[in-house]
């Protein structure tokens, strides 16, 4: 078995627009991970999937490592990033808490 080769050049097309995230939804299924772009605003409940990119279970294996290599390059050249204490996806995943309620034993003697 021959290992895959990438093409040594791509050509991107004048017409192909960037797109901006600071958001992405991953799901999966058993043949493919599906990933959402989004960009969204402070303060906005609601925003709509700019991009969407569909890849194997391999492919995306791969692009993992992929970034972890090129993330740890740019750390070299240019410092580490600091991950904020509280990311986007622990407060929109975070458990569910009721609202606090007076406790029914106060007052009573």
């Amino acid at each position: 078995m021959t290992p895959h080769r990438v093409p040594t050049t791509l050509e991107v097309p004048a017409s192909l627009q960037p797109v901006y995230a600071n958001l992405v939804r991953i799901a999966h299924s058993p043949a493919d991970i599906v990933l959402d772009f989004a960009h969204l605003l402070p303060g906005e409940n609601k925003t709509e999937v700019n991009a969407r990119v569909v890849m194997s279970p391999l492919s995306a294996k791969l692009l993992l490592r992929a970034l972890t290599e090129n993330l740890a390059r740019y750390e070299a050249a240019f410092g580490e990033i600091h991950m904020p204490a509280s990311t986007l996806a622990d407060q929109l995943f975070r458990p569910f808490q009721p609202p606090e309620t007076p406790s029914t034993e106060e007052g009573k003697s």
